[in-house]
């Protein structure tokens, strides 16, 4: 009698199969389906970075966890350029990853977090948070983190008594908030005094519409120099366009990132040369990430009236890739009300019981499906 235990039965429906009905009915429309429900990106990859994958092409050999010197250094730099890291931040705290995905849903497993343990991340966020603690055993702790940032108003410290890791998502998928400094600074001392290690996810960090600057956990603003017991997750998928290739990075603490180092060793977790090679490509290339920002821009202007004429509340949103819009009503009927005009958004239930009133509207679709979208949400109203 085969009595194991299936690590599927353990884990949530995967939340984007549930939209397929909804999909159908998208798809039913005259003028087709506008898909923006996932934050895929639709416009081409840079020059450059093709240019470096293809003249690494010939990879016979394995490549090394760690990934080559000139990418390291080439992680470094932009660390220090775009992240805020101090001048002598070096290589010896940052590692290449197989997409930011892969590790946000492996890291607790691999900082030897399990059962007894606890997780904590935001209570409106990406679900992969969630996942990685139940990957590793954990149990999984949603929490207002800007409550938290505020003297803890309306955070129970008993909730929090085993967390080990504390995740920050700033700018936020799928609101589009961004922690202030001063908030940062909070979360940290807080995170700090409690042994708690703190991973901040800045994926959307050069997408900044209504802020200045959207800080980083490497910044000396926010940890006093100080990098002990800090990570800070980047990914090239949003600013060039590399989601197809599965080019990121985690930076901070060396001795954080040596520990990391030494188990995706064992578990032969390497980037493709000619990945690496591109991603060094792009790291240094700004030209086409700045192109591609002010492409978004476009295609928010676009939209974001559009929604709100529709009857959108837009909240939040002040950067990233996505319009975090209600429309009073629970999100799975906006939803339904979307797919009746060929459009698809993704429920804000996704992301945590405090979403269920918004969708979550992507702005990575083509020009031309951006304003197909905004046209028929006019017509609409």
């Amino acid at each position: 009698m085969n009595t194991r235990t299936s690590l599927v039965s353990s884990l949530p429906a995967f939340p984007w199969d549930s939209l397929a009905s909804a999909r159908a009915k998208a798809e039913s429309h005259p003028g087709g389906i506008v898909d923006l429900s996932v934050g895929t990106p639709v416009d081409e990859t840079p020059v450059v970075a093709r240019e470096a994958l293809g003249a690494a092409s010939d990879a016979h050999g394995y490549p090394t966890v760690a990934g080559t010197c000139e990418l390291r250094e080439a992680i470094a730099e932009f660390c220090r350029t775009h992240r805020g890291a101090p001048s002598t931040f070096d290589v010896s705290g940052v590692l290449p990853t197989i997409g930011s995905k892969e590790l946000v849903a492996h890291l607790p497993f691999q900082l030897g977090i399990g059962a007894g343990d606890a997780v904590a991340f935001p209570h409106i966020a990406y679900p992969t948070y969630d996942l990685g603690a139940r990957l590793a055993g954990a149990t999984p702790v949603p929490l207002d983190v800007r409550a938290l940032a505020g003297e803890g108003e309306g955070v129970s410290d008993a909730s929090l008594a085993n967390v080990r890791l504390l995740w920050l998502n700033s700018p936020s998928n799928p609101t589009g908030a961004v922690l202030r400094v001063s908030e940062m600074r909070a979360l940290v001392s807080w995170a700090r005094e409690r042994d708690i290690i703190v991973a901040s996810d800045e994926c959307y960090a050069p997408l900044t519409w209504e802020v200045d600057e959207s800080p980083s956990i490497l910044d000396p603003r926010v940890n006093d120099g100080d990098l002990t017991g800090l990570l800070c997750a980047y990914s090239l998928s949003k600013q060039s366009n590399l989601a197809g290739y599965r080019a990121a990075f985690v930076a901070g603490d060396p001795a954080l990132v040596g520990e990391l180092l030494q188990v995706r060793k064992h578990a032969g977790l390497m980037m493709p040369g000619p990945i690496q090679n591109a991603m060094v490509a792009a790291l240094g290339e700004e030209a086409s990430a700045s192109h591609q920002r002010e492409i978004y821009r476009a295609r928010r202007e676009t939209l974001a009236p559009a929604l709100e004429a529709f009857g959108g509340k837009i909240e939040h949103s002040e950067a990233g890739l996505y319009l975090w819009t209600t429309f009073g009503e629970a999100s799975e009927e906006s939803i339904a009300r979307l797919a009746e005009l060929g459009i698809l958004a993704a429920p804000g239930s996704f992301y945590g019981e405090a979403g269920a009133r918004h969708v979550r509207v992507s702005l990575t679709a083509t020009d031309e499906r951006i304003a197909s979208a905004a046209a028929r949400l006019r017509e609409a109203r």
